[in-house]
């Protein structure tokens, strides 16, 4: 590979890690032909984009980024190197554990998550338990409106037991 191929790669790696807030670092070493290409196939149907990067390249790319701190992954760099991007946090984990139910690959080396760095096969749990952005505003909006809908329900009990009340009061009067 040329100085100038390695350069343009570089940049493609840095135009792909500046748009992405979500990326994994793992090791598909050892995948044979068939398994490579369902690992490639659920990948598409699950708007994952997979690829195959050189270490060196990646962490070049990564360096020439300044807005966003990749240095955490820099360890993880070592061996075959695939990077899953995708826009759901938990989405490569989950595909992970579940192709892991076959087989033994793909090992998860890190992952980075809004600046967040998760190093190790072991954080597979913990990443895969991440609440995307949508069900985590779902659960504050149904949080919120919990107590409005409790004063509500009271205030329209309580009315009906006020105006009985002060009925019966009016009537006794009278």
């Amino acid at each position: 590979m040329t100085k100038q191929e390695k350069a343009q790669v570089i940049d493609e790696l840095q135009e792909v890690l500046e748009g992405t807030n979500v990326l994994y670092i793992v090791d598909t070493n050892g995948l044979n032909a068939q398994r490579t290409s369902d690992l490639r196939r659920s990948c598409f149907k699950n708007g994952i984009s997979a690829k195959v990067v050189k270490n060196t390249l990646l962490q070049k790319a990564m360096e020439k980024i300044e807005i966003k701190d990749f240095s955490g992954l820099f360890d993880s760099l070592k061996g075959n190197t695939t990077i899953f991007i995708a826009e759901k946090g938990n989405a490569p984990a989950k595909l992970i554990q579940t192709i892991r139910k076959k087989s033994d690959k793909p090992i998860l080396k890190a992952a980075w998550i809004d600046s967040a760095v998760f190093v190790g096969d072991d954080q597979l749990d913990a990443l895969a338990n991440l609440k995307s952005k949508e069900e985590l505003v779902g659960e504050i909006i149904g949080l919120l409106q919990s107590p409005i809908k409790n004063v509500v329900s009271a205030l329209k009990s309580g009315g009906n037991t006020i105006a009985g009340l002060v009925k019966t009061l009016s009537e006794k009067a009278e």
